[in-house]
């Protein structure tokens, strides 16, 4: 029974991503800022759609994160993740983005990715 619930909550996050997606692309100027959320750790890409590369990316398990993670709690985390990936994209000339949940309700530690992003100066 939980297989067939778990299975239904992932279809429906596939149809909500499929929905935006259709209506946001990246170029290299402008790249996607891809968030990806498992229970544990969570996952940002900033992506060039044209040439289908991804230019920067920062996840909650990378060295230089995870260092200082410590007793953080997730959203806290995911506030560090967001300063992390907007450092990394100026450092990559990249100064806005155009934010994609990934199908995820925007709250929590995506709206908290969005937050930090932002506070370290990448433009969505």
């Amino acid at each position: 029974m939980a297989d067939i619930i778990g299975r239904k909550k992932y279809l429906a996050r596939k149809r909500r991503h499929r929905r935006v997606r259709k209506k946001i692309a990246g170029t290299a100027a402008r790249p996607r800022m891809n968030v990806y959320r498992s229970n544990r750790h969570l996952f940002v890409q900033l992506i060039d759609d044209v040439e289908g590369r991804t230019l920067v990316s920062c996840s909650t398990i990378d060295n230089e994160v995870a260092l200082q993670l410590g007793d953080m709690k997730k959203v806290e985390a995911a506030k560090l993740v967001g300063q992390m990936i907007a450092a990394r994209a100026k450092d990559a000339g990249i100064n806005t983005a155009v934010f994609d949940r990934g199908g995820f309700m925007y709250t929590g530690r995506v709206a908290a990715v969005a937050e930090g992003a932002r506070e370290a100066g990448l433009r969505m």
